[in-house]
């Protein structure tokens, strides 16, 4: 009995490290497929077909869940992450795009730009809960504050981000920034958002207290996909027309790095210990990997056609 309990426990232990390897979801907007890496060996495992033109991406906190934007049928996918099924599909709107899940994983925001609102799904119930009109024209990137309170979206057809409290399910105010804001994220303490604006090519911090700019950084040509460091000391911006991933010292407001990568990086994603940023690029259809220690490109992965971001559990 105590040697089949042995094999039995030396099996979960195998189990635990291979469900614990980090996996980086993919959706290739022009092909209606998600490619599945493998986060460490950047190995290629598998492809899920979605249909349409899947785009924005998240993962729920404890990997099980996949949720994707699909732009043709206006909805929200809901994958089962170890079997791949469909598990259920959700309304949203014409035309949604990027996705953003609350820390915890209880709500999800969906930006819908035919409409400028933005959606809140309750992941429990699998509903929407809330539709809530913005001011800005053709928001595109949602993003949750750390402690789930503020929700900001940019708008791409403007110089605006629209602050939404999320509890009162409404808009309270917004922040002039510079054109076409399109990616955003917080620091951890939630004090401070950075927001990539693309036809500035430069990010915007914005102080949350004031609710006002505090300072521009200059970035790479035509700077959209943003993603903060675990650790909030520096913040990684992808470029579009640069080919390029810029990377910004939080603390000392500047850029200290600017990494090539594939044309038209979009959106990105760190890896849970940060050691390795993903980067979408939509037009060589490739994701590049960073590996953050050196600030130096390690590999190109071979996707879908036209990756729009990156989500990893």
């Amino acid at each position: 009995m105590k040697k089949i309990l042995l094999l039995i426990a030396a099996a979960l232990a195998a189990c635990a490290t291979i469900t614990s390897r980090p996996v980086a979801w993919v959706p290739n907007e022009k092909s209606g497929t998600v490619t599945i890496v493998d986060a460490t060996s950047d190995r290629v495992t598998g492809e899920l077909r979605t249909g349409g033109k899947p785009r924005g991406i998240a993962v729920s906190p404890d990997g099980r869940t996949l949720y994707i934007s699909e732009q043709q049928s206006g909805s929200l996918l809901v994958f089962d992450t170890a079997t791949r099924a469909l598990r259920g599909r959700v309304v949203l709107g014409p035309s949604p795009e990027g996705i953003e899940l609350s820390r915890d994983g209880r709500w999800l925001a969906a930006a819908i730009e035919d409409e400028n609102v933005v959606v809140l799904v309750d992941t429990v119930r699998g509903a929407v809960a809330a539709r809530i009109p913005v001011e800005g024209k053709n928001p595109e990137h949602t993003a949750f504050s750390p402690d789930g309170h503020w929700l900001l979206t940019g708008a791409e057809d403007g110089t605006q981000v629209d602050i939404i409290d999320v509890d009162a399910r409404r808009e309270v105010a917004h922040v002039m920034v510079g054109r076409r804001p399109r990616g955003i994220a917080f620091t951890p303490d939630g004090k401070r958002a950075f927001v990539a604006c693309e036809l500035d090519s430069t990010v915007d911090v914005i102080d949350m207290a004031t609710r006002r700019v505090e300072r521009t950084i200059p970035g790479g040509p035509f700077s959209n996909g943003v993603v903060m460091g675990p650790r909030g000391e520096r913040v990684y911006v992808s470029n579009g027309r640069g080919a390029s991933v810029s990377v910004v010292d939080v603390a000392r407001g500047a850029v200290i790095a600017t990494i090539p990568v594939g044309q038209r990086p979009w959106n990105m994603d760190l890896t849970p210990d940060g050691a390795r940023l993903f980067v979408a690029n939509g037009r060589s259809n490739t994701v590049s990997v960073i590996d953050t220690a050196t600030l130096t490109r390690v590999a190109d992965i071979p996707v879908g056609a036209a990756p729009w971001g990156v989500a990893i559990r």
